[in-house]
């Protein structure tokens, strides 16, 4: 039986390679000095065909060959279920498009001398690609115990979707991924990430028709208003259309034709089609087309660099219609396969059956093997020929391996943005705007190099880093009205558009080809990217694990606009859950620090532009908040992660009556009122203050690198003394982190337990109980014998909200000795300059 050269009699093709609305066609002509390659373009010859429908056979057998073979990979001798996997795990029918799609790039890279970066976005397309990179020969580089010959071939086939083997996805230990695709939508977001500040680079981005449904990929379409043709790469996204996701039909299979077409062209593209199911004919016009495209995205980027930029271009697309599951029997078991959902992940899943043995066998011989391998098991040298060579393997371009081609930042000493604190509390600033100012520099510093940008969701001048806006501008190729004051330029670089995945997929991309980002969010809203934080978090673990892959530069999260300060916002934007969800990854990739200050927040920043593959999660307010801490301390104080403040404290570093706790800003400022009123009126009582930046020095050193040793936990917290402790986020975490310690018991956190409005900034920390005066209330409750000396004391504090409740229901504010309050009782606020007036030692 041959399935493939092999379809039924009968096939059909259709192309449009012109836009059906009318448009021109892309000539197949070139400009003297376009940026990827003056290499003319010749059509294939047919023999050149026919040799890519033997490399594809070649690819679409080694897919086969992984989903369901252990042995006997040649099929030299009659296959039976002894040579079959027991568990049969994967997806087939995405992949013999992926392997069409490769080989013709590989002809297009090696005709015009391109650099070519290839994203897989349909999920489960890794047996095709794992196909592609053995037959070029990245994967043996690599791996080298999986050789070109029978031996490797059989190693391959028993590695995918087995125990102790590789993932069915194009995971971190595919060679030229950067794009998993087990979570479906990101992949055209990666591409475009990819794409910017790569001038020769040209991402192919195959989009799943599935894929194509979610949310983040709709958007993602829009990423072409951003990319600026004189100083980026390019895209070409191809919208690979077989019909079916696992059981359904797809949306974009099942419109008009028409239909399609106008929604591609309003998202501001050329699609240029083409369909069928005759393999050398969807050959034959796959190749016009795909020159025809790389011709017109030469066309656009040489005028742009030669002119300048002068407009969005419509970029050119292609939408490939092929069946699902294509080459595969057409019918088994009486139900159609080819065509149909049937085909999406393993066509034939129960291999009990001789009759399957015999239809597995007739399938993978119909690619005829022994006209692709030689008599080792290795490529026929005509076939390999047909690949690129050295770094145009898509396999092994340096862009998939980030860390190859990446570039230290150039960073400004960030001790000169430092706000002056003569003495704790005595000066109010604005910690992320000043934070803004050290970025702009960063942005200014890096011009050059063109390898930093900043990723906000329309949050970049609410978050307080507008300041970077006088060294670059909001980056847009649209329509721009200079008079709107928005500060937009096809030559910016902050990317600023209104989705959370987008401005995450982006910067994934960008880092993961070896750049430097931040990405600037509401604390509430963060959570839209929590499963794509998820799947970059795990990359970079199992990345870890492979050798040839680089470091690359960390993923760093602003959290602002915090659950604390949501003064006119209210409640739908108070969730501080997104730490939570990130101590879940493992700990040699997670970082949280939670600066107190200003100062404290420079160093951190700093820290984290520095690292390597890490997620850093910064928390910070925007708002006017004192500064504690001297450069010089807070630089010893951030390097530590954790410490007692003995300026704050009154135990005389002797052992404490009590232990208040902080991390987070707000916290530390309630704490610090808390301790403040504690001296005043229970001056004998000795308290412990203790500052935590680096979240994860709470866990146990046995549980995260970052943690404290026991000892070294007890030290600061005592072995028997009550800890009142206030945090950030949700207590629990705290509690999460704590509980193996020896003084467990005897910690108290106060947090975010779900209590917000519309209110005045104390009366969310009063709703939730980690306000200063409930702070008290906890010590006087919590220390031995304090609550029956200190009865007078408790009832003045609770007299003192009930009077809080009434000012702030009268006049809408917080009461100015709230309001006013400063460490030590030096006066109001006021006093103290606010950041725009120090905006940092630089301004």
């Amino acid at each position: 039986m041959i399935y493939l050269a092999g379809l039924p009699s009968g096939g059909h093709l259709t192309t449009r390679n012109a836009c059906l609305t009318g448009r021109p066609r892309a000539q197949n002509s070139t400009t003297p000095g376009e940026p990827m390659s003056d290499r003319e373009s010749t059509p294939p010859s047919d023999e050149l065909l026919r040799q890519m429908d033997a490399y594809w056979r070649a690819a679409n057998y080694l897919s086969v060959g992984q989903i369901y073979l252990l042995d006997n990979p040649l099929l030299r001798e009659p296959l039976t279920r002894a040579h079959i996997k027991p568990r049969l795990l994967g997806h087939w029918g995405t992949t013999p498009g992926l392997n069409l799609i490769y080989v013709h790039l590989n002809r297009v890279i090696k005709q015009r001398d391109l650099n070519v970066l290839y994203v897989a976005g349909p999920g489960h397309g890794g047996p095709g690609i794992v196909a592609n990179v053995y037959l070029e020969g990245t994967y043996s580089e690599v791996y080298p115990g999986i050789s070109q010959d029978e031996i490797g071939l059989k190693l391959l086939f028993k590695q995918f979707s087995f125990p102790g083997g590789i993932g069915s996805h194009c995971t971190p230990e595919t060679p030229g991924s950067i794009h998993e695709g087990g979570e479906l939508g990101y992949s055209l977001s990666h591409a475009y990430g990819a794409a910017f500040d790569n001038p020769d680079l040209l991402v192919a981005c195959v989009v799943g028709d599935g894929e194509s449904e979610t949310g983040p990929l709709a958007t993602a379409w829009h990423s072409n208003k951003f990319l600026n043709p004189a100083r980026d790469g390019a895209v070409l996204p191809i919208l690979h259309l077989n019909g079916f996701k696992i059981a359904n039909p797809t949306v974009l299979s099942r419109i008009p034709r028409e239909e399609l077409h106008k929604l591609l062209e309003g998202y501001g593209y050329t699609p240029h089609v083409v369909e069928g199911d005759d393999p050398m004919t969807v050959h034959r016009e796959l190749a016009r087309t795909l020159d025809a495209c790389v011709t017109e995205i030469q066309r656009i980027q040489a005028d742009a660099r030669k002119n300048g930029f002068s407009g969005r271009p419509t970029w050119p697309m292609i939408v490939l219609r092929t069946p699902k599951g294509w080459t595969c029997p057409p019918v088994i078991d009486g139900q159609k396969v080819v065509g149909s959902w049937r085909s999406h992940q393993v066509p034939m899943g129960d291999m009990k059956s001789d009759e399957h043995v015999r239809i597995l066998e007739g399938w993978m011989k119909g690619y005829k093997p022994e006209e692709l391998f030689d008599a080792g098991g290795k490529l026929r040298p005509e076939l390999a020929a047909l690949a690129p060579s050295g770094d145009k393997r898509m396999g092994a371009n340096p862009h998939a391996n980030g860390g190859k081609v990446l570039r230290d930042l150039v960073v400004p000493d960030y001790r000169t943005y430092a706000v002056k604190v003569p003495s704790p509390g005595a000066v109010m600033s604005e910690a992320t705007r000043v934070q803004g100012q050290y970025l702009r520099d960063v942005m200014k510093l890096n011009d050059a190099a063109k390898n930093f940008r900043l990723f906000s969701p329309d949050e970049l001048a609410s978050n307080r880093w507008q300041d970077v806006l006088d060294v670059t501008s909001r980056c847009f190729t649209g329509e721009i009205d200079p008079t709107d004051g928005t500060h937009e330029s096809p030559d910016g670089r902050a990317m600023e558009v209104l989705s959370e995945h987008q401005c995450q997929g982006w910067l994934e991309g960008y880092l993961l080809t070896g750049r430097h980002g931040f990405f600037s969010c509401y604390e509430a809203f963060v959570h839209i990217v929590d499963s794509m934080f998820n799947q970059h978090a795990k990359w970079l673990k199992i990345s870890r694990q492979v050798p040839w892959r680089k470091p690359l530069a960390s993923l760093n999260y602003l959290l602002s606009s915090h659950v604390w300060r949501q003064d006119h916002n209210g409640f739908s934007h108070q969730d501080p859950g997104f730490l939570d969800h990130v101590v879940n990854k493992k700990a040699e990739i997670v970082r949280i620090y939670l600066p107190p200050d200003t100062n404290c927040l420079l160093s951190v920043t700093d820290h984290c532009l520095r690292s390597r593959n890490y997620v850093n999660v910064v928390v910070a307010g925007k708002q006017p908040a004192p500064g504690w801490l001297t450069m010089d301390e807070a630089v010893a104080h951030c390097a530590a992660g954790i410490g007692v403040w003995k300026w704050a404290s009154t135990d005389g570093g002797a052992n404490p009556d009590v232990v208040l706790g902080c991390c987070g800003d707000v916290p530390t400022l309630e704490v610090l009122a808390a301790t403040d009123f504690l001296k005043k009126h229970l001056p004998d009582l000795r308290v412990r203050v203790v500052n935590v930046v680096d979240l994860m020095k709470l866990e146990s050193a046995s549980e995260h690198p970052h943690g404290l040793s026991d000892p070294a936990f007890d030290e600061l917290f005592t072995t028997d003394k009550p800890v009142i402790f206030a945090f950030h986020g949700y207590p629990w975490l705290v509690h999460r982190l704590t509980y193996r310690r020896t003084n467990h018991h005897n910690l108290h956190v106060r947090g975010y337990k779900e209590e917000g409005t519309t209110t005045t900034p104390f009366d969310m920390c009063v709703l939730n109980q980690i306000d200063r005066f409930n702070l008290v209330l906890d010590v006087i409750h919590r220390v031995p014998g304090l609550e029956a000396r200190a009865g007078a004391v408790a009832q003045a504090i609770r007299d003192k909200l009930v009077e809080h409740r009434r000012y702030i229901a009268a006049h809408g504010v917080d009461m100015p000795e709230i309001d006013g309050w400063l460490w030590g009782g030096r006066g109001s606020a006021a006093a103290g300059a606010s950041a725009r007036d120090t905006g940092g030692d630089n301004a």
